[in-house]
């Protein structure tokens, strides 16, 4: 998905040693977001209406997994400058998090008139009709596609259409002759979004190896924004289906 013009990008994930202590980690990362997010609310204070403070503290709010917090700052950048509605992809994210799966879908169902080509796009409208409508309306209302999108979501949005397999993608991944950067990239997605379909479907247990494969992938946090928010949205929902209720 694409940056928001103008906007400042948010906090990146410092890839971390193997050995480091996950929970030191976790501790560290929390701790600099709500330091953050104390800054902010006091710059917003003094400026009120300056959107890119409220895209950097929903960022942050969304980090943390406060997500109604997160859609409440990004409703106020676009309250505050409309022509960014159609864009805002985070904020169909944050919606879907928050459970808010009808607002959700509409804002991807709108991202699709900005951009008719993003793939990753139609897969989250997808998860929210899914949540909202349930797997038969979210399987016959994929949208549709046409032109070519960057690598690997051709392959990712046929998933969603029944038309391939997660053994398939990874292996054509694998097997494809470009450099190790692009791979580790292309592995990213893949292995984020075939996590997100299998938690979307109640199997947690093979969601975690995906999604844990993606978190241990460093290539989103060095990418930047639209990366980084993607490696912060594997981690958090990693997170959330490791709770003790949902180890099965």
């Amino acid at each position: 998905m694409l940056c928001l013009p103008g906007l400042t990008p948010p906090v990146h994930a410092d890839p971390q040693p193997a050995s480091a202590d996950k929970t030191a980690q976790k501790k560290a990362l929390q701790q600099e977001l709500e330091q953050q997010i104390e800054e902010l609310s006091e710059r917003i204070k003094a400026a009120p209406r300056e959107t890119a403070l409220y895209s950097r503290r929903g960022d942050a709010y969304f980090f943390l997994g406060q997500f109604k917090q997160a859609v409440a700052d990004y409703d106020k950048m676009v309250e505050l400058d409309p022509s960014i509605k159609t864009s805002h992809w985070r904020r169909g994210i944050a919606c879907y998090y928050a459970k808010q799966y009808a607002d959700a879908a509409r804002q991807f169902e709108i991202y699709h008139s900005f951009d008719n080509v993003d793939r990753e796009n139609g897969i989250w409208r997808f998860f929210s009709q899914f949540q909202a409508k349930g797997p038969g309306a979210a399987q016959k209302g994929l949208l549709k596609y046409e032109k070519d999108d960057r690598e690997p979501f051709p392959d990712l949005y046929r998933l969603f259409e029944g038309k391939t397999t997660p053994d398939a993608i990874l292996k054509a991944i694998n097997t494809a002759e470009i450099s190790d950067q692009e791979r580790e990239k292309r592995l990213f997605y893949a292995n984020l979004y075939i996590g997100l379909n299998e938690s979307l479907h109640g199997r947690k247990a093979k969601a975690r190896t995906y999604l844990q494969q993606a978190v241990d992938n460093q290539w989103g946090p060095r990418a930047g924004f639209g990366p980084n928010y993607m490696w912060h949205t594997g981690r958090l929902e990693l997170q959330l289906i490791s709770t003790p209720e949902n180890q099965k």
